[in-house]
């Protein structure tokens, strides 16, 4: 995973970065919500575990907080692998 991909994508444990948040049309007020929530350009982000299906819930890690995302939240939200400086 060198470029930017979905949260949706990323490997359980990877060190990661957020480098944007968009919403679906049928959903535009997901993009303000997810950054709310602290899913912002430049903040670090992990996924920690996935439900059972592929598709499935989320547990991710952003900042110092954990939240459940389902799997259409987190395919709007744009990473990439966190560099160690």
């Amino acid at each position: 995973m060198s470029e930017s991909s979905s949260l949706a994508a990323a490997p359980a444990g990877q060190a990661l970065t957020v480098q944007q948040v968009s919403a679906p049309m049928h959903s535009p007020e997901w993009a303000a919500w997810l950054s709310d929530l602290g899913f912002l350009p430049g903040e670090a982000v992990r996924v920690l575990r996935r439900g059972a299906q592929r598709t499935g819930n989320l547990v991710v890690r952003v900042g110092q907080s954990t939240f459940a995302l389902r799997h259409a939240e987190a395919e709007c939200i744009a990473v990439t692998p966190r560099r160690h400086d």
